[in-house]
């Protein structure tokens, strides 16, 4: 491939028009004809072709043998991986429960999992008088917290099942006494999307929901949630609290490259 230098100020212009052709086809459809990618580009189908064969050789786009058709490759894929796992998640978390205080005004906490369940990491104030303060570094219960609740629901039965018969054993989950009871509960967080806990909360006075989040390869790796004083927040699936908390959840998991969100 020919180099087209520039000075120093603006780069190497061919290395530019060959991440124009990336990018547009990070953004079009899965396999690209190429006249489609000419187009898209505003650049002759030939001149296209070229940058095409150099990108090929270096493993960032491949070809379909049978139809022609281009594609990211392997290397382009393995790029985006690497970019992904290297994502600070709690950082984004943190942006996350600061821009959810700011847009429903009630207490918001960001906790992930850790060897003994889920842990408070942060948590924002809202701006009113009267409030729930959420202590960093809180251990959370898995059947009474929200956040317990929603890790339950998605991560592997192999690791929740022991910890869960062991809170069922210690007879200090209220509504919930058998597996059946449990497993019901959960099921319904999935459907839902969200974990509403209204009363029987770990702690007394206070209720919480809480929704998941996702990494890169669609598992859980941390947990919104919405704090409040029992009976100051619409708990229902489908009310505007916790309409906008599934929202920053979803958001906050796109971010972290999680797909086929609903």
């Amino acid at each position: 491939m020919m180099i087209e230098e520039t000075d120093g100020k603006h780069g190497v212009q061919s290395l530019e028009i060959g991440m124009n052709i990336v990018r547009t086809m990070v953004t079009g459809q899965r396999y690209m004809m190429l006249k489609d990618i000419a187009l898209a580009t505003d650049m002759p189908a030939s001149k296209v072709h070229r940058y095409l064969v150099s990108l090929i050789r270096s493993g960032v786009v491949e070809q379909d043998l049978q139809t022609s058709r281009y594609t990211l490759g392997p290397f382009a894929l393995n790029m985006g991986l690497v970019a992904l796992d290297r994502i600070d998640r709690v950082r984004l978390g943190l942006t996350a429960i600061s821009e959810l205080r700011d847009a429903i005004n009630e207490t918001i906490a960001l906790a992930v999992w850790s060897e003994t369940g889920p842990v408070i990491v942060r948590w924002e104030r809202p701006r009113r008088a009267i409030t729930v303060n959420v202590m960093t570094g809180t251990s959370l219960k898995l059947l009474t917290s929200a956040a317990g609740r929603v890790f339950s629901a998605w991560l592997p039965k192999t690791l929740i099942d022991p910890l869960i018969a062991s809170e069922l054993k210690h007879k200090d989950t209220p509504g919930l006494k058998t597996k059946s009871d449990v497993d019901a509960m959960l099921a319904k967080v999935r459907a839902d999307g969200v974990a509403p806990v209204t009363s029987h909360y770990t702690f007394k006075g206070v209720e919480a929901a809480a929704a998941p989040v996702f990494n890169f390869k669609n598992e859980i790796t941390m947990a919104l949630s919405v704090v409040g004083v029992e009976g100051s927040i619409d708990m229902d699936v489908n009310s505007p609290v916790l309409i906008e908390l599934k929202r920053a959840a979803r958001q906050l998991s796109e971010r972290l490259g999680a797909t086929g969100l609903s």
